[in-house]
Parts: C-alpha cells; structure tokens; sequence
C-alpha cells in the first residue's frame, strides 16, 4: 500500500478517535485529531498526483474517507444543538446524490474528476467545522453568530458543487 492510500486508511481510522474524544468532551483533543484528519486529505490527494501514486483504491476510499470524517462531525455537532438538521440534510443529501452520479458514471465507464467547486466546498467545510468545535464559533456578529455564518458557508458552498457536478455531467443520467 503506497503513502497517499496509508494516508487515507488513517483518516478512515481517526474518525472514531475524533468522535469518541467530540462525545466525551475533550473538544480541542477532538479538534486536533479533526485537523490532523483533514490534513491527511490535503496531503494524500497531492502525494498521489505529484508521484503517479494514483490508484483504484485512492479514487475511490479518498472521497469516502472524506465524507465520513465531515457527516461524523456534522451528526454530532446536530446532537449537540452546533448545526441546525436541515443543513446537515443539505451536506448529506448532497453527498448521497454525487455519490449516485459518480456509480452511474463508473458503470459506464466514464471517470468524474473532482472539480474545483468540490474542492472548495470541502476545504470551506473542513474550516469551518474547525471553527465551530471552538468557543470562537459562538461569537456574536450583530444578530447573527459566526456559526451561522459558517453554516451559510457550507449550505451555499454544497449547493453549488452538488448543482455543477449535476449539470457537468448530467448526461451520464440519460434522461429524454
């Protein structure tokens, strides 16, 4: 197994570690194992591209890992009142639908690369999760917290990724 597939296996295993010190309240631990995850996604992407590591398993375990380290922080972060439910259906409405695309798409033989809108998304989602595990979220911006704000962010930023790689590649659906 090469580094940038070492890399996401590592990211799948801290998922549990960052959930388990986010439930026990160990919030900056949890924070910290958050950031080192999502760090692993930046780096392994990069490794892969810049060394022709690029593998079957990588194309496909990299996004996974990616969204069950965010929907893992997004449910609990619902459970502890951080993150209104009907955005966390947005980002995991979303997140089902790419996926469905992207199987259709496979079995068709044809590759969805990840476009720069997905990418952003991502980055403005990790951040901003980030953000919202530390006491600087709850601060007041007028009549509106930052985690509003930072909610906004990622419910504008999922919608419009999820709308573009359904109009980029729409056609895999073959609807007449």
């Amino acid at each position: 197994m090469n580094l940038p597939n070492k890399l996401t296996v590592l990211r799948i295993i801290l998922v549990p570690v960052f959930m388990a010190l986010l439930l026990l309240g160990y919030g900056y631990a949890a924070l910290a194992v958050f950031i080192v995850a999502s760090l692993t996604d930046l780096l392994d992407g990069q490794i892969a591209r810049r060394q022709g590591l690029v593998t079957t398993f990588g194309k496909f375990m990299d996004p996974l890992a990616d969204k069950i380290l965010v929907i893992s922080a997004i449910v609990i972060m619902v459970e502890q009142g951080i993150f209104p439910s009907w955005a966390a259906m947005i980002v995991i409405a979303r997140e089902l639908a790419v996926t469905g695309l992207r199987t259709i798409a496979a079995s068709e033989g044809i590759i969805m690369a990840a476009g720069w809108s997905g990418k952003i998304k991502t980055a403005c989602t990790m951040v901003g999760l980030c953000v919202m595990m530390t006491p600087v979220g709850k601060l007041g911006l007028g009549p509106v917290s930052l985690n509003a704000v930072i909610v906004g962010i990622i419910v504008v930023t999922t919608l419009y990724s999820g709308c573009e790689y359904f109009v980029k590649n729409g056609h895999v659906l073959k609807i007449k």
